[in-house]
């Protein structure tokens, strides 16, 4: 049976690029990377992608005079590879509505907070500032909104008394690295289904949200 077909977007670091790849690594996995694209040319997830045998490319948000031109020429770069599922890890730009649009359904983000609670940047200095007890992280559907689109999984993490957000933020990264391969591999099993209330998963009891157990 064909690999579901994965293409990546990161600015920066990539940690979660990184744990895509070695998932797909592995023998039996269901899902491969089969580009990653970065709007910044020196981001460091770059070099990873490439000793791993992926293709990778920089298309530059700079060289283009909307949102909407610099997503056509990703999506462009993601079709010539064969990309069915787009993945969003560490991608600091903000999308035109027409590329959410375009991968309706097929491009999916990780966030690191139990949205909907704490959208956008410093999700876990939102959390302490709040006081909550638990955090964690989410993947979700991309819509046009920000962090808007309906979950597809969760993964808990609890907050603790002398919490930073540097510890705080260490503590769900894990808990990201488990959870996004999981979730591609629902993708890649045809697990996943949009319906008129959200997301299903099919085979997991709560309607598509996993809570793994808190760790300390």
């Amino acid at each position: 049976m064909a690999k579901l077909k994965v293409g990546i977007l990161i600015s920066g670091r990539g940690s979660n690029m990184a744990a895509l790849i070695r998932a797909a690594a592995s023998p039996g996995y269901p899902a491969e990377i089969a580009c990653v694209i970065s709007n910044v040319a020196d981001a460091p997830g770059l070099p990873i992608a490439a000793g791993a045998g992926i293709a990778t490319a920089v298309i530059s948000h700079k060289d283009h005079p909307d949102r909407e031109s610099f997503d056509r020429a990703v999506s462009a770069i993601f079709e010539e590879h064969g990309v069915e599922l787009v993945a969003l890890a560490g991608f600091l730009r903000i999308l035109s509505r027409w590329f959410p649009g375009r991968w309706a359904g097929r491009l999916v983000n990780i966030h690191p907070s139990l949205l909907p609670a704490f959208k956008g940047l410093h999700a876990a200095q939102q959390a302490l500032a709040a006081g909550v007890r638990v955090s964690g992280c989410t993947v979700h559907l991309v819509t046009p909104d920000l962090d808007a689109g309906p979950i597809i999984a969760q993964a808990a993490v609890p907050v603790l008394p002398d919490d930073t957000e540097e510890t705080l933020s260490a503590r769900i990264l894990r808990q990201e690295h488990r959870l996004y391969p999981l979730v591609v591999r629902w993708f890649a099993e045809g697990r996943v289904a949009a319906t008129g209330r959200g997301v299903t998963v099919k085979g997991i009891p709560s309607g598509g949200t996993l809570l793994f157990s808190p760790e300390p």
